[in-house]
């Protein structure tokens, strides 16, 4: 025993004090491995690892902290939505997204100009009723008021009319169906009858005859309805204003106003120019409030009115948000957004040894209008059966323009105008059903849609088209248009707006 406990002894005074029991002889040596291992450590210093990311532990994730879901990250959805041609496309989005953002969404993945009236539209198949969505609503409170029995479909086009009457309210309120507060100023402003519209102490009185469904019957009724800030009501008798005679008919808080499309057929209205109020969880067109006005402008004048008194400021925020941020511009004024690459471009001249860009504007413009001859000339030329060019007909070469619809009709060319918004110069031109050899132009103006036959007039062997009996004419239907873009001629107004069947 006297040598073991020498050795004991000899090992505890090599390990220095403390290290006496067996657990102190663990425990010392487990202090001189991780000593050698870190000597071991200083002496080779590492080399810095180039692709960290290849020699994560086992039990970590390969993907970047960026690509891992979030906890707090926002449900997702997936909407399907329409073109005119009714290709659709379907986005997954947040839960929370508005209609506004779905256009900016799509407008970025097609690649479209944004001039600020693309909208979201929501369509009732059956019952042919259809509304703007407005810009400030979140999508998925709108899908969720849809019922199974219903096919609703969202659409993405453009709505020229969308905020028009902030331009130009006067043209949208005409003095026989408006009726301003008695300490008001009979002649109000531009400003001031927004203003009024706008003012969550006044009000001004909507009133006029609009034809209602009864409830449970096919027949209508012409009656007296007046719009109020508490909503809308019409008379018992005749055109009394007295509170006695006149009966509450709807309220707008919880109901959406739908305007209709197919005018007469569905709801066998006495009119075209229908429109009516849907509440929110509806069970189907026996809780539809229906109504029919006599012309176009008392339709507009109670759907722009019933639009400011629902939404009041929101829409005047809606209408001004893409234009805030941008000193010095105005609605009013401001031009569509413009890429960076667009606007850096120049005019070149490519005619000589050299080419050199032109300075003056008027040369400028010019060698555009050469060029666009040019364009026609080839695009005119065809290669035959034997490889030589022979001429193309001038009746095919607008069928790559976007304003040209083939072989519509009348009522769907009228259709079409309606939900591009009754806004003067909205047009489109057509194949005529009447005259097969002819076509014709369809143009909104004092929100009413009007349509003009082109006419084909041969002269010396050459094909022209005409709107005023040959006086002015056009070798094709795409000179014929940018003419009447720039000058209104024998029209009310200019071409101002197109509509067009874009594909998603």
């Amino acid at each position: 025993k006297t040598p073991n406990m020498s050795a004991d002894t000899n090992t505890s005074g090599a390990l220095g004090a403390g290290f006496h029991t067996k657990s102190s002889r663990q425990s010392a040596l487990q202090y001189f491995m991780r000593k050698k291992k870190g000597d071991s450590i200083l002496e080779n210093p590492s080399i810095p690892n180039p692709f960290p990311e290849l020699c994560c532990s086992p039990f970590a994730s390969v993907l970047s902290a960026s690509l891992l879901p979030k906890a707090t990250s926002r449900k997702k959805q997936v909407i399907k939505v329409y073109s005119e041609d009714d290709t659709s496309r379907a986005l997954e989005v947040p839960s929370d997204i508005t209609a506004r953002d779905v256009c900016q969404l799509l407008i970025l993945k097609n690649h479209y100009v944004d001039d600020h009236s693309w909208t979201l539209f929501e369509q009732l198949t059956h019952t042919g009723l259809g509304r703007a969505i407005e810009d400030h609503e979140l999508v998925m409170e709108v899908q969720s008021n849809w019922v199974m029995e219903e096919e609703t479909k969202l659409y993405f086009r453009k709505n020229y009319a969308k905020y028009e009457f902030f331009k130009n309210p006067l043209s949208f309120f005409p003095d026989h169906m408006i009726s301003f507060p008695s300490e008001t100023s009979a002649a109000l402003s531009h400003s001031g009858i927004l203003q009024m519209f706008l003012s969550s102490s006044t009000y001004p009185e909507i009133h006029g005859y609009l034809h209602a469904k009864e409830q449970g019957k096919k027949s209508w009724k012409k009656m007296y309805f007046l719009l109020r800030r508490s909503g809308l009501y019409f008379s018992t008798k005749g055109t009394s204003k007295e509170p006695r005679h006149l009966q509450f008919f709807c309220e707008f808080s919880n109901s959406d106003m739908y305007m209709s499309l197919t005018g007469k057929k569905t709801a066998g209205a006495p009119t075209n120019y229908g429109f009516c109020f849907k509440p929110n969880k509806s069970g189907g067109t026996r809780d539809l409030k229906q109504l029919c006005a006599d012309d176009e402008q008392s339709r507009t004048c109670w759907m722009t009115a019933i639009r400011l008194l629902k939404y009041g400021m929101q829409l005047y925020q809606n209408y001004m948000q893409p234009y805030q941020g941008r000193s010095g511009c105005s609605p009013l004024n401001i031009t569509p957004m413009r890429s960076i690459s667009e606007n850096s471009l120049v005019a070149m001249d490519f005619s000589g040894h050299r080419s050199r860009i032109i300075e003056n504007p008027t040369e400028a413009l010019s060698v555009a209008v050469e060029e666009g001859l040019a364009w026609r000339r080839r695009g005119c030329l065809r290669l035959n059966s034997h490889g030589s060019p022979i001429a193309m007909s001038n009746m095919a070469i607008h069928r790559s323009q976007s304003w040209f619809h083939h072989k519509i009709s009348r009522e769907e060319a009228q259709r079409l105008i309606l939900q591009h918004g009754l806004v003067d110069g909205v047009f489109l031109v057509r194949d005529s059903q009447s005259n097969p050899k002819t076509f014709v132009l369809s143009l909104s103006h004092g929100l009413k849609i009007k349509h003009f036959q082109i006419v084909p007039l041969e002269d010396d062997g050459k094909l022209f088209y005409t709107l005023d009996d040959g006086h002015t004419r056009f070798t094709d239907l795409i000179q014929l248009v940018e003419f009447y873009q720039l000058n209104k001629g024998v029209l009310p107004c200019k071409l101002k707006h197109y509509c067009a069947r874009i594909a998603l």
